[in-house]
């Protein structure tokens, strides 16, 4: 009598043993990371595809043939991307001859565009951090645009009012001046918020009106140049700039260490204190919070105060690193593109990192995809637009790719809507 042994499928038949290359790709397709990089890969790929069809010849390339028609449109995005990537990365081809050269200025603008966007990246690191924060708590914040206005009003006048201090004494303080600002136009929402119900997001966009018209004002008035009829703020003295590397043409300074560091010091305050265990457990659900005696008005408060600083922080760097001064419409919308990051890094430090650097090696790129390929900018907010579609809408990647739906329900951020 023969006896068979193993795992039976529901119909009765044995269960056939999955092969390694199986068990992989069934792993992959339930990581965590795997929807946010093949949602970034689709975005790239429509893209091109966008690039291709709104190219001229393309279109003049239809009326002999659509296999030229096909080709030429490859081609147009191929040299998009290849803008795109020596822009933002380098020409691999010229660091080769400028690491063989062995000259220290070619070496340092060959490699030039690859630390230019880790230097773009620096803003999104500390206002995506802000926006994932506020996130975490179940807030909101759409004021990092205000805030980080007023980080750099509050670090400019402290780099440039204070004279005769030692630069490690001098940059802390404009950075604690550039945090305080920001904190305190995050405080207001977040007291509104905690005292009174006011719905952070009417008042942090109303914050954002404010900020933009009083640093106007300032820039017109007490902060402006005495020598000169443009709105900008005098320079910082030398002893609060951020200590730059590698000399010119290269910009790349302190500010990116000190926003690594800002991103671990909230990963261990999310995920290793108790105030952190407070804060998300607000965020998940306030009236558990609440019946477990947890303080939902000082959390409120905090969080939002804190993410006003972080945010404010991203200003400061802007005109401590960078420009050394402040004028009017100083900043490219890091607070605005702040949220999408925050989305696209799950609210998590490590994925908020991971996405300033997409974000500022894109943001690099582009502007030498527009001279070199001829193709616009906006290119690359429309690309960001479709990678954030793809992020909010995991259920489309699952199924273009037909990526198994995990049977572990993923950590999700829960933002309270109206009236919450």
């Amino acid at each position: 009598m023969t006896v068979r042994t193993g795992k039976k499928e529901p119909s009765g038949r044995p269960a056939q043993r999955k092969s390694a290359l199986a068990i992989f790709l069934d792993e992959v397709s339930r990581a965590p990371i795997t929807v946010p990089i093949l949602a970034i890969l689709s975005g790239l790929i429509l893209g091109g595809l966008i690039v291709a069809v709104t190219t001229e010849e393309v279109y003049a390339a239809w009326s002999r043939s659509p296999l030229e028609a096909i080709q030429v449109g490859f081609n147009a995005a191929w040299s998009s991307y290849s803008a795109l990537f020596n822009g933002s990365i380098g020409n691999p081809a010229r660091i080769l001859n400028a690491i063989s050269s062995g000259d220290g200025a070619e070496i340092r603008r060959a490699f030039n565009p690859f630390f230019e966007s880790l230097t773009k990246s620096i803003p999104y690191m500390f206002a995506g951090l802000a926006v994932a924060l506020g996130f975490r708590a179940g807030l909101f914040n759409i004021g990092a645009e205000g805030q980080l206005f007023m980080g750099a009003v509050f670090a400019v006048t402290v780099g440039f009012a204070l004279t005769g201090l030692p630069a490690i004494i001098h940059i802390p303080l404009a950075l604690l001046a550039g945090a305080l600002g920001g904190a305190l136009w995050g405080f207001i929402p977040g007291f509104l918020k905690a005292k009174t119900g006011g719905h952070e997001v009417i008042n942090t966009i109303m914050m954002n009106y404010i900020a933009f018209r009083l640093s106007e004002y300032l820039l017109r008035g007490p902060l402006q140049r005495p020598d000169s009829f443009n709105p900008v703020s005098p320079f910082i003295q030398d002893s609060a700039k951020l200590p730059r590397f590698f000399g010119d043409p290269i910009r790349f300074h302190l500010g990116f260490f000190i926003a690594l560091g800002v991103a671990y010091l909230v990963y261990w305050l999310l995920f290793k204190t108790k105030w952190g265990f407070d804060l998300r457990t607000v965020g998940a659900n306030p009236n558990a919070a609440r019946y477990a005696g947890m303080n939902i008005v000082v959390v409120t408060i905090a969080a939002m105060s804190i993410s006003g600083a972080l945010a404010g922080l991203a200003g400061a760097n802007e005109v401590l690193g960078l420009n050394y001064n402040l004028a009017v419409a100083f900043s490219s919308g890091y607070g605005f593109d702040s949220i999408a990051l925050a989305l696209l890094g799950k609210s998590h430090p490590l994925g908020v990192v991971l996405a300033a650097l997409l974000f500022g090696t894109l943001r690099n790129g582009a502007l030498q995809m527009q001279v070199s390929a001829g193709i616009p900018i906006d290119i690359i907010s429309v690309m960001q637009a479709m990678i954030l579609a793809f992020i909010a809408a995991p259920a489309i990647i699952r199924t273009i790719y037909r990526l198994r739906v995990p049977t572990v329900v993923e950590e999700e951020v829960h933002v309270r809507g109206w009236g919450g």
